[in-house]
Formats: structure tokens, C-alpha cells, sequence
């Protein structure tokens, strides 16, 4: 999937997105996410079957899987639906939304299914570059830079249709110089809490195999809390560094991204290698 996107020259624009002219009408247009299978990943990925929302099991989606926490839960067939942050999210003074779109499935070369949600406002936005900020510290909205997410089924229909078995997630953020991530927690709770300087060792700690993940990656686990059981209520570290005395995380309380001080204790959430 990285080197199919690296092919693409930006991800965003495709498609046509319009609501509907009134209450109940059922003029709205929606073809965003299925043109951007077909024009865009279609043209740099071997894909054998698209399916656009009506007929998504067609293509192999089932209709709910157990997720990271051991809940059955539906499958989300909306961007909405995969995350409320997307309809609105507002965190001192600023705000983000972007119109909902339909899922589309696609079947790989490999037999592997993949829903996809698309944001056709996706732009490149660099983390350094965002100034918005609160009592010192600098947040944006991870959802704004999201242009593609993807949950993927490695066998279809066939069970267990479990996350972190058979089931996972991809996102693809920035429409240029994009960078795809695919995070797969190493267990459904925290690995406990601490400071920046010491959140690498507890990971490291708690199992050989895993690892602090980095902005993106755990921006991608903000995007499906729901999918890989993010705590809603706490601020995560990640991996990745602001300045000297910074370092970037996700608050799930306000669905944000922010770079703080290094020395508070925050929670950390472990990744596998």
C-alpha cells in the first residue's frame, strides 16, 4: 500500500460530493471514495473487485467483527460512522468538520477485502507547521490531514473476523508526501502511565516486541478508537518529538492532537513491532 500511494500524485479532490437540496430529498451525490478506488488506487494497486456501499459484501465485508476490547460492533459504512470527530469537533476556539461520505470495498489480488473511507478535503499538513494553542501547547485535528482509512479483512468473510487476527487498519495521511500507517495494538488496555522520558521503556517493558507509536500511528488508533479501544478519556504520548522539551500526543477527551511539555505523566499505549 505504501508503494501504490507513493505512486499517487495527491490524494485528495476525487469524486463528486453533494447533500441533498432538502430534508428527506434523495437527490444527494456521493461519489467520492468509490472514484477514488477506481481513478486513483486502482490505477497503481492490483485490485480484482469494487463494491461500492450498497453492495458492500460483495466484496467480502461482514457486517459487524469483535474488536480490540472483545465487543461485537457493527461495521461502520460511513465516514461518519467511523468517527464523529469527522461531522464536528470543536477545542478551544477552533473547529473541524467535513461533509460525510460512503464507504467502498475493494477485493485485492491476495483475497484480502478492505472497506474504505475517503476525505476528499484532506490536505498536507505538517505538524510542525500548526500554531494553534492552549495555555502554551500547540493541537490540531489529526481528522484534517486524514485522506484515506482503511479496515481490512486478511480472509474475507471467513472467521474470526477478529482485530488483531484477521482484522486491521491502514491510514494514509497528508494528499502529498503522504505517509500510510498501519498501528496494531499489542493488547485492548494501557501499559500503563508516565512521563515522555520513560514512555518508550514502559513499552519496551512491557513486552520486547512492542513499541511506542508515533503521531501518526497513534493519530490512526484516534481515528478508530472505537475498532482498537482507545480510552476516551486520557491524553496519550507518542514516539514523536516537537522541540527539546515537547513531544506530540492524542488527547481522546477532545479528539485532538497536541504537543506539551515532556515531563507530565500522561498514558501510554503500546504497539507491536
Amino acid at each position: 500500500m505504501s508503494q501504490a500511494i507513493a505512486l499517487m500524485p495527491a490524494l485528495n479532490g476525487y469524486g463528486t460530493l453533494k447533500e441533498e437540496s432538502s430534508a428527506g430529498a434523495s437527490d444527494a451525490v456521493d461519489t467520492a471514495a468509490e472514484t477514488f478506488v477506481t481513478e486513483g488506487l486502482a490505477k497503481v494497486l492490483k485490485i480484482n473487485n469494487i463494491c461500492d456501499s450498497e453492495h458492500l459484501e460483495d466484496c467480502g465485508v461482514v457486517n459487524s467483527f469483535t474488536n480490540m476490547a472483545g465487543s461485537k460492533i457493527n461495521m461502520p459504512a460511513t465516514l461518519y460512522e467511523l468517527s464523529s470527530w469527522f461531522e464536528s469537533i470543536t477545542y478551544s476556539g477552533s473547529s473541524y468538520s467535513t461533509p460525510d461520505t460512503k464507504a467502498v470495498a475493494f477485493e485485492t489480488a491476495n483475497g484480502e477485502s478492505i472497506l474504505a473511507f475517503y476525505n476528499q478535503s484532506c490536505r498536507t499538513e505538517y505538524l510542525n507547521q500548526e500554531t494553534a494553542t492552549r495555555y502554551g501547547n500547540f493541537f490540531g485535528f489529526p481528522q484534517s490531514n486524514m485522506c484515506v482509512n482503511f479496515i481490512y479483512d486478511l480472509n474475507g468473510s471467513k472467521g474470526p473476523n477478529t482485530v488483531g487476527k484477521d482484522i486491521g487498519i491502514i491510514t494514509i495521511f497528508n494528499s502529498t508526501d503522504s505517509n500510510v500507517v498501519a498501528p496494531m495494538p499489542s493488547s485492548p488496555n494501557n501499559a500503563g502511565s508516565g512521563s515522555w522520558y520513560n514512555a518508550s521503556k514502559i513499552c519496551t517493558n512491557a513486552d520486547n516486541e512492542t513499541r511506542l507509536p508515533n503521531v501518526d500511528e497513534l493519530s490512526s488508533m484516534l481515528i478508530n478508537k472505537n475498532i482498537v479501544n482507545l480510552t476516551d478519556s486520557v491524553f496519550f504520548w507518542s514516539s514523536s518529538v516537537y522541540s527539546s522539551d515537547k513531544a506530540w500526543g492524542v488527547d481522546a477527551r477532545y479528539g485532538i492532537r497536541g504537543a506539551g511539555g515532556k515531563g507530565p505523566t500522561r498514558d501510554i499505549r503500546c504497539i507491536k513491532r
